[in-house]
């Protein structure tokens, strides 16, 4: 079967995987399938709202100090891979779906499943109902290879290190709707650890710290706990561990033309500089037992 985005996601390894961390970018694709585009209601600036542009660029320094980054070529619009592989919503679609779909998530409730309703929180994006063989297209030759890359690398994060950390990359609107026409600013960082259970507490303070050393103002949880990769990788009992990091877009793009902005590169050096402080600190606290054996 020919695929509209090909390839699909790609990855960046590095010269020799030095740490035990994997990166990923699941919302940063922005190659827009004619077909998808013919199909939506909405015009392709509207559409890329959805998008966590750039975040893959501004982490690329992870990939030089040592760890991995997988990231998508699709847009979120498209298919969104930061979900089950099949949330989805019945008012979307001709008939009735499978008894296997997960209908009812809160996810779904809000437009925002495996193939998203709405983007912009109450734009429509389908100008008409879609047939569910398009979404088992979508989620069969997108979804499940993207996760099947995802598992193979943590896997041999873990073949090597007898640990992985997941940290997955991710932007966030630099202001919030706060009451009936308020807005309310937003930290720089909002790091998400599932309020503790996706990640071992030193781990995930060991990254906070090395952001807040930079200068950038960083909370945990609110709004941002972490999505369905942060829950299902975030498993420390399993020696796999998942934090998710939401960048404010005000820091370094302009959020109506998507374009980068003066301090895309001074944030790029922040987050480099951040992320060798982090993997220097990494292994004492993620591999203990492998440190005191050496």
């Amino acid at each position: 079967m020919s695929l509209e985005i090909d390839p699909p996601f790609s990855v960046s390894y590095p010269p020799r995987l030095a740490v035990p961390c994997v990166f990923n970018s699941p919302h940063s694709g922005s190659r827009y399938p004619k077909t998808f585009l013919a199909s939506s209601r909405l015009d392709p600036l509207t559409l890329r709202r959805s998008e966590d542009c750039h975040v893959d660029q501004l982490f690329g320094a992870a990939v030089a100090l040592g760890a991995p980054m997988l990231k998508a070529n699709f847009p979120r619009a498209f298919l969104d891979v930061n979900r089950e592989p099949w949330e989805l919503d019945p008012a979307m679609f001709d008939g009735e779906l499978p008894a296997f779909v997960n209908t009812s998530s809160a996810r779904v409730a809000g437009g925002l499943g495996t193939i998203p309703r709405i983007v912009c929180e109450h734009e429509e994006i389908y100008a008409e109902r879609l047939s569910f063989r398009e979404a088992e297209r979508r989620i069969r030759s997108y979804y499940l290879p993207y996760h099947a890359v995802l598992r193979r690398l943590m896997s041999d994060t873990v073949a090597q290190f007898g640990v992985a950390v997941l940290v997955d990359c991710h932007s966030m609107p630099s202001s919030a709707a706060s009451g009936a026409a308020a807005r309310s600013t937003r930290p720089d960082i909002v790091l998400g650890d599932r309020y503790g259970s996706s990640c071992e507490a030193d781990i995930a303070l060991c990254l906070e710290e090395a952001l807040t050393a930079q200068g950038l103002s960083v909370i945990r949880n609110k709004p941002y706990a972490g999505g369905h990769i942060t829950a299902a990788w975030g498993r420390p009992a399993n020696g796999t561990h998942a934090l998710q990091v939401e960048i404010n877009r005000g820091l370094y793009m302009n959020e109506l033309t998507f374009r980068r902005s003066q301090g895309f590169a001074l944030l790029e050096r922040l987050l480099a500089t951040a992320l060798k402080r982090f993997f220097a600190a990494l292994p004492q606290i993620a591999i203990p037992n492998r440190m005191a054996a050496e």
